[in-house]
């Protein structure tokens, strides 16, 4: 195989929008090598990482696993990068994860076959194989994978021949509901429908968190405040699949309330996580649009089992993921409030930015829309 065909193939995979984050164990350097060394990494590797020896193994996946070097470790290697890539990704853009773990050459004598396990996982394919090895070609064989998963065309050979064996070699596929259904269960921490057409300023999600049953024009009046506040970012709107104090939405329920973003063109992200904190470290770095309401209920001890204490250490931990908080005023016991009537502690004043009432102001709610349609 020529340096210009491996080169050619590493162009194509950073001209594709697909943003990686990549775990590999047990080999495959070259390919990291070769994916980095190529101009326009930036666009595909969002986070490379080496869990080489043991501990460090076990911190990834928290939890010792049954083999390190097996198909099982590389799948869920995989989707913990999705993961990861999810939460790194610029807004919209499909994103990859991929596991790699092998049993390669030591300096002590090798007990057994040269194999290695290798797992892909996009948001609607999962793609796992095993092979025994009569020669090094990991690293290869790494990057034809990640150039199909990209979708782009692998021209050169990854020198397998006739003796290496590859076994157990699957791929699976999933529908919108499978997706869905995954993200109730915690598989992966959410999904994004990128109906927005707009340009994004840069990586920084500016989000509006709420249940959208249904979506008024207040929501999109709200978010339009707080991006012109921010200056720059990527504006969207969240919906919590799990619910705090109700049952989680079924599935039909979340497509259905997925619509109202479709027909608008609106970006609509669906996570698994309905506590700011969790959010936070969902969507790191990101402003968070909410109401008056929200904010007073956020500076309260009593949602924190009473502790003034747990109360800032929450919120710090929040600050440190670099996330902020737009804060609109809102009917708070039937008065209307802003941000500056509530006491923010000094160590959290930062992180809370008022949005000003001449600026936005609409006393109207989902509730009240529901009651005035007798829903």
């Amino acid at each position: 195989m020529t340096d210009a065909c491996i080169r050619a193939v590493v162009e194509s995979i950073h001209s594709s929008p697909t943003q990686a984050v990549l775990y590999l164990s047990g080999g495959a350097s070259l390919a990291l090598g070769l994916l980095m060394s190529v101009p326009g990494a930036s666009n595909t590797v969002l986070e490379a990482v080496v869990p080489y020896s043991r501990m460090s193994m076990i911190q990834l996946l928290t939890k010792i696993p049954a083999k390190y070097c097996s198909q099982q470790t590389a799948d869920e290697m995989a989707l913990l990068a999705y993961n990861r890539a999810l939460k790194l990704s610029s807004p919209g853009s499909p994103v990859l994860g991929v596991g790699f773990t092998g049993s390669l050459a030591t300096t002590r004598p090798k007990q057994g076959d040269h194999r290695f396990h290798l797992s892909t996982r996009t948001s609607d394919r999962h793609w796992a194989s095993t092979v025994t090895l009569s020669k090094k070609v990991s690293s290869y064989f790494l990057l034809k994978a990640i150039a199909n998963a990209c979708k782009v065309s692998s021209t050169f050979d990854s020198e397998l021949t006739e003796s290496d064996v590859v076994a157990d070699e699957c791929e699976r596929f999933f529908d919108e509901d499978k997706e869905l259904e995954q993200l109730i269960n915690g598989q992966i921490c959410f999904k994004v429908y990128p109906f927005s057409s707009d340009k994004s300023n840069g990586d920084r999600k500016i989000i509006l968190p709420g249940s959208f049953n249904p979506l008024h024009d207040g929501h999109l009046e709200l978010l339009e405040a707080a991006t012109s506040i921010c200056g720059d970012g990527y504006p969207c709107f969240e919906l919590s699949a799990i619910n705090a104090d109700k049952p989680p939405l079924s599935i039909p329920q979340i497509k259905e309330r997925v619509m109202q973003f479709e027909k608008i063109g609106k970006t609509v992200i669906i996570s698994n996580q309905p506590y700011f904190y969790k959010k936070a470290e969902l969507f790191p770095g990101s402003a968070f649009v909410i109401g008056a309401d929200t904010a007073v209920r956020l500076i309260n001890p009593k949602y924190y089992d009473g502790s003034y204490d747990r109360m800032i250490e929450t919120l710090s931990g929040c600050k440190r993921t670099g996330c902020t908080f737009i804060v609109a005023g809102r009917k708070v016991d039937g008065t209307f409030k802003v941000l500056e009537d509530f006491d923010v502690p000094e160590v959290l004043k930062d992180m809370f930015v008022p949005i000003p009432a001449e600026r936005f102001r609409m006393d109207i709610s989902s509730t009240e829309i529901r009651r005035s349609c007798g829903l």
